[in-house]
């Protein structure tokens, strides 16, 4: 059915597999893998850093507009895991009500367009 029309796509074999090694004293073992989303691949990199996630809820009354404060402990393509140090409590963001992050301390980033 294919005929001659249409060719197979050839990918090549050697590609680094999607693996980007992060800033600092990690390993190319430890790399992450790129996700689709750069906001993800950013808190993923900065795991373990404390954070203020300001977040908005449009369809609530009560909480229109929130700040979580604590450390990222898990970063997913459509949410957040933060970990109040204060409290013990942890907390499952969607991506779709968070509005920005401020971190405390300088960010890790890898520009996925820039090659090293």
């Amino acid at each position: 059915m294919n005929g001659s029309f249409y060719q197979n796509p050839s990918f090549p074999s050697n590609i680094n597999q999607g693996m980007v090694t992060p800033p600092g004293n990690i390993s190319a073992e430890e790399s992450l893998p790129m996700e689709q989303s750069l906001i993800e691949n950013i808190l993923r990199l900065n795991k373990s850093k404390k954070v203020k996630a300001y977040v908005s809820y449009p369809d609530s009354s009560a909480w229109q507009n929130k700040i979580y404060d604590g450390v990222i402990e898990q970063a997913g393509r459509d949410h957040l895991i933060i970990r109040d140090v204060n409290t013990g409590a942890w907390y499952l963001i969607r991506m779709i009500y968070l509005n920005y992050v401020e971190f405390e301390e300088k960010i890790n980033y890898v520009n996925p367009y820039l090659k090293n």
